[in-house]
């Protein structure tokens, strides 16, 4: 196994092998398949979208699209009490087991502002596993935006009108490659969201050279001035078959006491302030509602500054 500094980061998703961009004037879009409308006509009035539901002190709110069930489970890192203008991370990339179709396992940053009632705003991209959504297994870059707590605004990547897309190179719900092994490679992506001061608007960059687009500021209510609230981590769905926890695994599927190699990773945890610099987020709090399925433990280093591992692989016989 190779150390901290052997990470690479991925700059680049598998259809580039082909064509590494869209002309000039046009974007990159995910093919709709026939199997993609069935499941829409399925779930009409849900597919890719999110629901509302009551948050837990801490914990990010990011329900799964066409689940019924509402066993949201999280393991994160955040901050909270301050003015953030926006937040950045290295997210390890792993290709998490998912056991149910209507379940899924994700990693992202969330910058969130209001109350977690009804006028929640948040602004959300990592990666995610989700077969209800896509119809396969693959992990695949994403975002996501509400400014009602998931009542009736927001939508996965660009299943509805607010987030816009100006890249021509980087496709939203494209498969992300390579994938990190365990005891072997590892690779992650770079995510960087920031509130452009002159107009307002909340930008999206993906690696270190692709600015994707923005989620223009007209569209928010709460997060029209500053973020409240930064969280960085993983989030599953377990939807309880039997009344017994699924063994959908979050990051590795390996509990954070594993460290590199094994367990997945958040490193260079880092906010936007007030002048638009990239700073510390200071002490960084840790929180999971079931420290026994799915776990943070977060530290510090010269080469990775703030960070934290989490995961772990869902049942198991401390969660049964």
């Amino acid at each position: 196994m190779k150390n901290k500094s052997s990470v690479k980061v991925i700059g680049h998703q598998l259809w580039h092998r082909v064509v590494p961009s869209c002309p000039e004037g046009t974007i990159p879009i995910r093919r709709t398949t026939e199997h993609d409308l069935r499941r829409r006509k399925k779930h009409m009035h849900k597919y890719g979208r999110k629901f509302h539901q009551p948050h837990v002190q801490g914990a990010a709110v990011s329900p799964a699209p066409a689940v019924e069930a509402t066993g949201h489970q999280h393991a994160i890192g955040y901050v909270q009490g301050g003015r953030y203008y926006g937040a950045k991370a290295n997210i390890n990339v792993w290709n998490p087991s998912v056991q149910m179709a209507n379940e899924f396992s994700l990693s992202q940053i969330w910058v969130l502002a209001g109350t977690f009632n009804n006028d929640l705003n948040s602004i959300e991209a990592g990666w995610q596993v989700s077969p209800d959504l896509y119809g396969d297994n693959n992990t695949r870059l994403f975002i996501y935006w509400t400014s009602d707590s998931y009542h009736t605004t927001g939508c996965y990547n660009l299943l509805c009108s607010g987030f816009v897309q100006v890249s021509n190179q980087i496709a939203l719900g494209a498969t992300i490659a390579p994938i990190s092994f365990y005891e072997d490679h590892q690779y992650d992506i770079t995510i960087l969201i920031w509130k452009d001061p002159k107009q307002g608007n909340w930008w999206m960059q993906f690696g270190n050279k692709y600015i994707l687009g923005y989620w223009p500021a007209e569209i928010f209510t709460s997060l029209s001035t500053s973020a409240g609230m930064v969280e960085w981590g993983g989030e599953v769905v377990n939807s309880g078959p039997g009344g017994v926890h699924t063994s959908t695994q979050m990051g590795s599927g390996h509990f954070p006491e594993e460290g590199f190699g094994k367990a997945s990773y958040f490193a260079h945890l880092l906010i936007v302030d007030g002048n638009n610099n990239l700073v510390s987020p200071g002490v960084v709090t840790t929180f999971a509602e079931q420290p026994s399925c799915y776990d943070v433990e977060s530290s510090y280093s010269s080469d990775w500054g703030s960070y934290f591992y989490y995961g772990g692989p869902g049942r198991n016989p401390s969660c049964p």
